[in-house]
């Protein structure tokens, strides 16, 4: 079943006037925001954005391209970041899905009678719209992969901005990733206001210092 029609069936299945695909980059990095996108493909951009598929599936270079694409076909979308030290406060998944839910609300009235199909097996605690979540999603519907594509393509600019201002850590090459590199920055200079403090290797950094 191609895309496509997983989300006419979905789609068909629900009611829905129109799907709102829904997904996340950044849950693993130590520091940085956990970003969240959601899309909105019209019908008629479907068989432009065959190539579309879940961000971690493409090159980074093939990622800006589709990022492109998607705009240029009349995408309607919002982007979400939940900062680090929210992520603190609040968790890793709860943070996610705040992000979600903000993503969500800033296109909920441009959309009829919608579906959001959430990435994951958690539909999103306090969103208020029809959901279902679809394990997976960002490998079976279109408008998830999409989502997907612009959340970590967003994230992506989101840190190589934060490279600029804290350029010892590396980040414009691990996106906050624990790579050897981001660890060794870690031990030498310690964590910066964008690290999230309560995840263990951030933890153990500052219990050190």
């Amino acid at each position: 079943m191609t895309r496509q029609v997983f989300d006419e069936d979905l789609a068909r299945q629900y009611g829905a006037g129109a799907l709102i695909g829904i997904d996340e980059a950044g849950r693993g990095p130590l520091a940085g925001p956990v970003t969240a996108c959601a899309c909105v493909l019209p019908k008629n951009a479907y068989p432009l954005l065959s190539g579309v598929n879940d961000s971690k599936q493409v090159s980074p270079r093939k990622r800006e391209l589709l990022y492109d694409l998607i705009k240029r076909c009349g995408a309607v979308y919002a982007v979400s970041f939940v900062s680090a030290a929210d992520v603190d406060r609040l968790n890793i998944l709860q943070a996610t899905f705040k992000a979600m839910r903000q993503a969500v609300s800033e296109i909920a009235d441009k959309v009829a009678n919608p579906l959001c199909v959430v990435d994951g097996s958690n539909e999103v605690r306090g969103l208020t719209l029809p959901q279902k979540a679809v394990i997976k999603g960002d490998s079976k519907s279109l408008c998830v992969a999409a989502a997907s594509i612009m959340a970590k393509v967003e994230r992506d600019r989101y840190m190589l901005e934060l490279d600029t201002k804290y350029p010892v850590y590396g980040f414009a090459g691990h996106k906050g990733y624990g790579t050897a590199e981001h660890m060794k920055a870690l031990a030498e200079h310690g964590p910066c206001p964008e690290h999230r403090t309560t995840f263990i290797p951030i933890w153990y950094c500052c219990k050190g210092s």
